[in-house]
């Protein structure tokens, strides 16, 4: 891999830098970063107060249970359990170390560990909290699919962590892959597999699609603080540096 998109960055916020100032780089990046970050805070909170009320999106939650009962069968079952297990506490830390050890090697540098580490550990945090201060059920044993798991549902720790490790680790390769096309897949990939590790908790019946949701929606609020911070360490390095 070459230094072209390093030095693209560079060059974009050099000129970004000269244009707005130091004070509009700030604010901007701010601004890109906290405003979408708050607006999903705020989805999150809604989602909370559906479940907290049985209504609103809530009144999902039965009905797209019940739809995924209806479309099992034990192939179908093995595979996702599989699925799942590769964004569990076992199989997503061990894919994330192997893409962040990749990364350190190929920048050269311990911000992809850093930026990782502290985005996994955010997240981490987030699930135990939500699932201590809501203690929400998980759907009957009777309706899920076995190994069965017993502790509280709210939100998916699953989906959060995968919604976190994988946005990071994606967002760390968007920035120092050369070709557009490469940037794409990579981006296609990640929210493809995000996806389905959150509606393999539905359909496995280990959580509600509310779980799910409010899960996603914390991750990419956290992901969109993340990114903002490391943007601004980032043009605080580069903002002197003359544009080539």
């Amino acid at each position: 891999m070459s230094d072209a998109p390093a030095a693209r960055l560079q060059h974009q916020v050099s000129r970004a830098a000269q244009a707005l100032g130091k004070h509009g780089v700030l604010l901007l990046t701010l601004t890109a970063g906290l405003v979408p970050a708050l607006l999903l805070a705020l989805l999150a909170g809604g989602v909370y107060d559906a479940v907290a009320e049985e209504d609103g999106v809530a009144a999902l939650d039965q009905p797209v249970l019940t739809a995924a009962q209806s479309i099992r069968s034990p192939g179908l079952d093995t595979a996702v359990t599989w699925l799942t297990n590769l964004g569990g506490t076992i199989g997503l830390p061990l894919l994330a170390a192997a893409a962040v050890a990749v990364l350190c090697r190929w920048q050269r540098s311990w911000t992809p560990l850093i930026l990782t580490a502290s985005a996994a550990a955010g997240s981490l945090l987030m699930t135990i909290a939500g699932k201590a201060l809501v203690g929400r059920s998980r759907p009957a044993l009777s309706d899920a699919v076995p190994p069965y798991e017993y502790s509280a549902s709210f939100p998916s720790g699953h989906s959060l962590n995968s919604m976190v490790v994988t946005g990071t680790v994606a967002y760390l390769l968007f920035l120092y892959l050369d070709s557009r096309w490469a940037r794409i897949i990579t981006l296609v990939l990640a929210a493809g597999f995000i996806a389905a590790v959150g509606l393999s908790r539905v359909y496995l019946g280990h959580h509600w699609l509310t779980d799910v949701l409010v899960a996603w929606f914390l991750g990419l609020a956290w992901l969109a603080i993340l990114i903002t911070v490391h943007q601004l360490l980032h043009a605080r390095r580069l903002r002197n540096v003359p544009a080539p």
